[in-house]
């Protein structure tokens, strides 16, 4: 069941830097916000990205943060690095996704899972989860009623479909097989 027009127009909405003051909007005001901005193309996101939350009360909200996750990495359209960290030593890090995507199905579960003292441990086991290989890549996909630019998982159910906040910032949703909720997240260009 859709929301009407008149319902539309007396719901408050909220941009993107209003969200982002406040720290932690619903779902549904994500979902507005998302919806409202432009789609971009695959060369957009080439280069390094920084990552940040974008709180919406997923259960995921704040876990990769506590375990040290530095953002994504786009080499080209066919190599991908969905996950780098931050080592102890503080050099960068990419991640192999088998690795440690399947658990975060486990959070709902098992909230430990996404406490500080599992953020630094995680951080400590990254040696062992490091790989060069990219295990993702770029694809244009259709998604809420656009096509955007999509980091599609090699090995795995994800997408993470982007949206241009403005040309240095992006807001993307990870689209998890059977996850009940979007989980959202930002990326700024990374220019070191």
């Amino acid at each position: 069941m859709g929301v009407s027009q008149a319902d539309k127009k007396s719901m408050k909405e909220i941009s993107f830097a209003q969200a982002q003051q406040a720290g932690q909007v619903s779902c549904e005001d994500a979902l507005a916000i998302y919806d409202a901005l432009e789609p971009i193309d695959t060369d957009f996101m080439l280069g390094a990205w920084k990552g940040e939350g974008f709180e919406t009360g997923h259960p995921l909200d704040g876990v990769l943060e506590r375990c040290h996750w530095h953002g994504k990495r786009f080499d080209s359209a066919e190599h991908v690095h969905p996950l780098v960290f931050r080592k102890a030593s503080g050099k960068l890090t990419t991640v192999k996704p088998m690795l440690v995507m399947p658990g975060l199905g486990l959070l709902d579960r098992l909230p430990f899972l996404s406490s500080e003292w599992v953020g630094k441990l995680f951080q400590f086991t990254l040696p062992l989860l490091s790989g060069r290989r990219s295990a993702a890549r770029l694809r244009m996909i259709h998604y809420r009623g656009k096509t955007s630019a999509t980091m599609s998982y090699d090995n795995l159910p994800i997408n993470d479909v982007f949206r241009k906040v403005d040309d240095n910032t992006v807001l993307g949703i990870m689209d998890l097989k059977g996850m009940k909720q979007p989980f959202f997240f930002v990326l700024r260009r990374d220019d070191r």
